[in-house]
């Protein structure tokens, strides 16, 4: 499109590159939405969707780290590289435990040869083979006339397969991503007589252990943390299309699968279902929401209330009924209130920085919102000409210019440094440029201050949720390896093996050793106690 010089905009002008700006915005919009249908169509024909491309990388213009030059003359000079890395290995193999020894002489040594030692060469080999065990208990009777009978190991727990089997079949479905079918035809390849449905059940059945290890992990997380980074994806449960929830941050993974992604799911994850609240925090929450649509009387009843504490959510359903609220919205409104006075009464939860993409689901609390995620707005528009692909790289450039302001104010916090920051954030978002559309993004951020500049309040906060997206990437892997979850037993056993899995990760911990230890000694302390250990000690720096 021709630049019109700013002269010759005369008001009916700009009022039409409005509307041409917005017809093209709406045009994208349909041609995404047609796409997507195509893609849905393909699958429903048994062809595959159009491939997704990697996003470019938007922080990269932010990173302070210099690449070793090392590394560098490594890129130039592959053999070296591989020569050097030959060199560590044959180093790191001299301190090997030796489990096996076998001396091998030379062949046809003449006569009059002199003994010279050895020349150690290791070999490191892996044992796979199946172990059948027969245990004879043996019987013995008392001369009182009672029969005594000799006890299997605990570690056993009156299975027929051996910890270590099912420690092998958990880290290869949890970790590796192996589905059920190729593990079954691995095992019966190895001589392993089992069947499908005892697969299952081993990898499924009686881990109340590990459930209660991973709901622990939030608890501790909602009382110590400082913040939380959450995001959602798609999980499929028993042939309808379902959610999953994560939070974590630098130390611990939590995920949960529920049929929505509502506030309500949110803040009843946070609140893991247990108790509802009537406080003075959570009627004005209700009054903040209700507006003026909504009857007096039924806050004022809700304020009247004798019982302003409710063990679950039966005894608050029945609380509502008793009130006579029944309409939908009205509930959600005053559950969502409860779930956050019963929050706010356990405590430091008003304390704890809700970081996430923008989704309004997890505006709750002190919420903090993802730089990189904001920036977006601004990197997806379309713009119809030469000015206004200047004004929208200007404006980005200005944007990652604050970004690298807001890393290094993390790292010394002053605040001289926070007020001339909160001035630069003024003077980009309020800006107007050519470009009407860009300049409705910069207005919608600029509406969003609080919340983006949070970091100048809670420095030890990050400003982007890429921890999330690191974390749900290993869970997206799983869904597409897996598909979909069948039973309520196999989604929980999901989430929480995924949760386990990452936050042994965080900690310096090997999953593996977790897992062996789970079956054999348990030595290892539990997770919530390794996550207390770490959010009350010296704290690394925050990843920035």
């Amino acid at each position: 499109m021709p630049d019109i010089p700013e002269a010759e905009q005369t008001p009916l002008v700009k009022g039409l590159l409005a509307m041409l700006e917005q017809l093209i915005e709406h045009s994208q919009k349909q041609q995404e939405e047609i796409e997507v249908m195509k893609d849905e169509i393909r699958i429903l024909k048994g062809e595959k969707k159009r491939p997704k491309f990697t996003p470019s990388k938007l922080d990269e213009s932010t990173n302070d780290e210099v690449e070793d030059a090392s590394e560098s003359s490594d890129k130039t000079e592959p053999s070296d590289k591989e020569h050097t890395k030959t060199k560590k290995i044959r180093r790191s193999k001299k301190g090997l435990p030796v489990d096996r020894e076998e001396r091998i002489k030379p062949l046809n040594i003449p006569q009059g040869s002199r003994y010279k030692g050895y020349r150690d060469f290791h070999v490191q080999e892996l044992v796979i083979k199946s172990e059948n065990v027969r245990y004879r208990l043996e019987r013995w009777m008392t001369p009182d006339g009672k029969l005594l009978t000799g006890q299997l190991p605990g570690t056993l727990e009156n299975r027929h397969y051996g910890p270590t089997l099912l420690t092998y079949l958990l880290y290869q479905h949890h970790h590796c991503q192996t589905t059920q079918p190729l593990l079954l035809e691995q095992l019966r390849e190895w001589g392993i007589k089992i069947s499908s449905g005892q697969l299952n059940r081993l990898l499924s059945a009686n881990k109340e252990r590990f459930h209660d290890e991973k709901e622990g992990l939030l608890e501790v997380a909602l009382t110590q943390a400082d913040y939380i980074t959450v995001d959602d994806s798609g999980a499929r449960h028993k042939g309808k299309n379902g959610y999953v929830t994560h939070m974590g941050n630098e130390f611990f993974v939590w995920f949960s699968s529920t049929p929505s992604k509502s506030r309500l799911n949110f803040l009843t994850l946070l609140n893991s279902g247990e108790s509802y609240r009537l406080s003075p925090e959570a009627l004005t929450y209700m009054r903040e929401h209700k507006l003026k649509n909504v009857p007096r009387t039924l806050l004022d009843a809700l304020a009247a209330s004798p019982v302003i504490e409710f063990a679950d959510k039966a005894a608050w359903d029945k609380h509502l009924k008793h009130l006579n609220i029944s309409d939908e919205r009205h509930i959600r409104i005053a559950t969502e209130g409860a779930l956050i006075g019963s929050l706010l009464h356990k405590g430091n939860v008003e304390k704890l920085a809700i970081i996430s993409d923008g989704a309004g689901q997890f505006a709750v609390f002190q919420h903090g919102l993802c730089w990189v995620h904001a920036e977006r707005l601004i990197h997806t528009l379309l713009p119809m000409n030469e000015p206004h692909k200047k004004a929208v790289e200007g404006v980005r450039a200005q944007i990652w210019t604050l970004y690298r302001a807001l890393k290094s104010y993390k790292l010394s916090p002053s605040p001289q440094q926070a007020e001339a920051i909160s001035n630069r954030f003024d003077t980009i978002f309020q800006q107007k440029t050519a470009y009407i559309t860009l300049n409705r993004s910069l207005r919608r951020l600029n509406k969003l201050k609080s919340k983006l500049l949070l970091v100048l309040k809670r420095p030890e906060i990050p400003i982007h949720t890429n921890g999330s997206e690191g974390d749900i990437r290993d869970y997206v892997k799983k869904r597409k390896v897996s598909g979909g979850t069948r039973s309520d037993v196999g989604q929980q056993c999901r989430d929480t093996f995924a949760s386990l899995k990452k936050t042994c990760r965080k900690l310096g911990l090997s999953f593996w050793q977790y897992l062996i230890d789970r079956h054999h000694e348990k030595l290892i302390p539990p997770l919530p106690v390794m996550l207390s250990e770490r959010l009350t000690g010296t704290r690394p720096t925050t990843t920035l």
